[in-house]
């Protein structure tokens, strides 16, 4: 449809242009019509199909002078052409001009009516001006200047009543804004959808670094859940083969989430496996992590990573391990029933303090233990009523002996649901489960 179409006859037996009713009708079913647009071209269609009613005029055209610099400007909008131009989409088949009567108009970024119009023959816009008599410039404000222009006009002179120009350029500028925000929004989208398709390869990515499977460890079941709060995480889990059948294995969580803990988890990973020794002594892997994450990222921003490091020794059972600030695991003991916690071995996070210690602490484990190793997304998840999913209602769902890790993570992941009620997670969760065989 081009814009030529959307001029309704001055004297359209329809509307009264004068008669309140009339005008009320016309303004009401416009306002309905312009509730239902999302897109910025076709509104102006709405507007401009209904606002003539209103205001007839034999030509309209539309002028901008956002990005320019005096005196120049361009032609946005006009009846005169054939063929529908959307200024956005398609700015460089938009006519630029410099000088003239319309560059006069919209760099004075004031309303004018002109009811006696003489357009000079050397006037850069005159074929946009030629055959009319009668002028009405509507300024459009953009941070308080004219940015962008509307201007009608009549064959005849004397036509624009100076009645009129306040509500004319209160009902133009109304529109204007709203057309603006229709852009801005279509804008955030287009912004939004790239945003969200980088941030989907940032998460193949970071799930790229994760284990691409559990490892098979003599003595040992494993199952790992890993979910995060945005599409994006901080959390991390890892294993690291060592001698004799050893396995060491990290879980560490960034604080904060989102993309910046994520960068901040891929750097750690990129640390942990650039370890020169082997990852075989608790106290110096989480010593080595502290120190390169503390020399290069964490002392200025701020931020700091809790972690635990275990090493597991299949042939008698044995955990070795420390921690930097991590929540204890938690261990349930099935041949007695009881329940307890790995807490030796505290030492601060990592990133936090250059020359930090972490003590060693070790654990004999048996046949049938549970182990749930976990992030405080996990306990700090919360139900509707803004309580903590905690660590008793944790403990409560390892109190059954199950028959494997996975059984373990699923009544985990039930406890979780139940308690939460399809609330999302506020924060990143991961659990690694052991069930020693």
């Amino acid at each position: 449809m081009s814009d030529s179409t959307l001029l309704t006859p001055v004297n359209s037996p329809a509307v009264d242009p004068h008669h309140w009713r009339d005008r009320l009708a016309v303004v009401v079913e416009m306002m309905r019509a312009l509730s239902r647009q999302t897109d910025p071209q076709e509104a102006v269609r709405t507007y401009a199909a209904r606002v003539r009613r209103l205001t007839p005029a034999d030509r309209m055209v539309a002028l901008s002078r956002r990005g320019l610099r005096p005196p120049q400007f361009r032609i946005t909008r006009t009846t005169l052409w054939q063929d529908e131009i959307n200024p956005w989409k398609q700015r460089d088949r938009l006519p630029l001009l410099s000088d003239g009567l319309l560059a006069g108009l919209i760099y004075a970024d004031e309303p004018r009516i002109i009811n006696d119009l003489v357009v000079p023959g050397d006037d850069p816009a005159r074929e946009f001006l030629a055959g009319q008599r009668s002028l009405m410039a509507l300024p459009l404000f953009d941070g308080g200047e004219a940015l962008n222009m509307v201007v009608l006009m009549r064959e005849q002179p004397g036509a624009f009543d100076p009645a009129q120009l306040p509500e004319s350029v209160w009902t133009a500028n109304l529109f204007g804004r709203a057309t603006h925000n229709l852009v801005l929004r279509d804008e955030l989208r287009t912004a939004y959808d790239a945003l969200d398709r980088e941030l989907r390869v940032v998460a193949e990515i970071q799930r790229s670094l994760l284990p691409p499977e559990l490892p098979r460890i003599e003595t040992l079941d494993l199952a790992a859940s890993y979910e995060t709060a945005a599409q994006v995480g901080g959390d991390y889990y890892d294993f690291f083969p060592l001698a004799d059948g050893r396995w060491g294995f990290l879980l560490a969580d960034v604080s904060g989430h989102g993309t910046p803990a994520a960068v901040l988890m891929a750097v750690t990973h990129a640390i942990a496996h650039s370890c020169s020794v082997p990852a075989d002594d608790p106290a110096v892997m989480l010593a080595y992590l502290n120190a390169n994450l503390h020399a290069r990222y964490t002392h200025r921003s701020g931020h700091f990573v809790t972690a635990f490091y275990g090493i597991y020794e299949p042939h008698n059972r044995m955990l070795h391990y420390a921690s930097a600030g991590h929540h204890p695991p938690r261990l349930k003991r099935c041949d007695d029933g009881t329940m307890a916690t790995l807490s030796g071995g505290r030492g601060v996070p990592l990133g936090v303090v250059r020359d930090a210690e972490f003590p060693q602490a070790r654990h004999a484990l048996r046949r049938g233990d549970q182990l749930i190793f976990f992030t405080d997304g996990v306990t700090e998840a919360r139900n509707p009523t803004g309580e903590m999913f905690g660590e008793q209602r944790l403990d409560a769902a390892l109190e059954a002996c199950r028959p494997g890790a996975a059984a373990l993570i699923d009544a985990v992941h039930a406890a979780l649901a139940e308690f939460v009620q399809g609330l999302p997670a506020e924060d990143d969760r991961t659990l690694l489960v052991a069930k020693v065989l």
